[in-house]
């Protein structure tokens, strides 16, 4: 049996995975609302394994491990904490304090496709940018996951989230508005 890989990204009306310093946002962009951070908790209420290049897990454990009250953390940042994770990287040799991260180095599209051949759980990746683009490409990624939240950040957006991707087809397999603004929009996603 192969695993499902979801790659999970949030990103604005224009392609932006983030932003700088002069974009006064916050977190969500200043969008969340009780049904987005509902669903997201009903997502990581089951159990799957993570899959992070070292860029975004640096990003990621240092948020999740910054010492902060976990209650303050939204639920399913907790649940997320707490799910096993697959750190492909040729640079770190520390799980920064993950509780169930495992660092494995070597060619990506090689380790994602024996992780497909070999989890008993789904795989989801979130952000890792470069590295979902190249999964995409070697047609390791199931789904296409796109949480668009409503806003612009052309001045102040960074990370765009496809640039430098091929040229994919998109079949939409599911698609939910929440708190009445953010597109939630999951696709299957085929080489052209």
């Amino acid at each position: 049996m192969t695993a499902t890989y979801t790659w999970d990204v949030f990103s604005t009306v224009d392609g932006y995975g983030s932003y700088d310093r002069t974009g006064d946002w916050g977190g969500y962009w200043g969008k969340q609302g009780p049904e987005l951070l509902e669903h997201r908790a009903a997502l990581f209420g089951t159990p799957q394994r993570m899959v992070y290049g070292a860029t975004t897990f640096r990003e990621v454990a240092q948020i999740m491990t910054s010492g902060l009250d976990p209650h303050s953390s939204d639920e399913w940042n907790v649940r997320l904490m707490r799910m096993p994770a697959t750190v492909i990287s040729s640079t770190l040799h520390d799980t920064l304090g993950w509780p169930d991260a495992t660092i494995v180095s070597g060619a990506a599209v090689d380790i994602v496709a024996q992780l497909k051949q070999t989890s008993d759980v789904p795989l989801r990746s979130q952000a890792s940018l470069s590295l979902n683009r190249a999964l995409m490409a070697a047609g390791l990624v199931d789904r296409l996951q796109v949480t668009v939240f409503p806003v612009i950040s052309g001045r102040s957006g960074t990370s765009p989230v496809l640039r430098g991707a091929d040229d994919f087809d998109l079949e939409l397999l599911e698609s939910r508005t929440l708190d009445g603004r953010t597109q939630e929009l999951v696709y299957r996603p085929t080489l052209r």
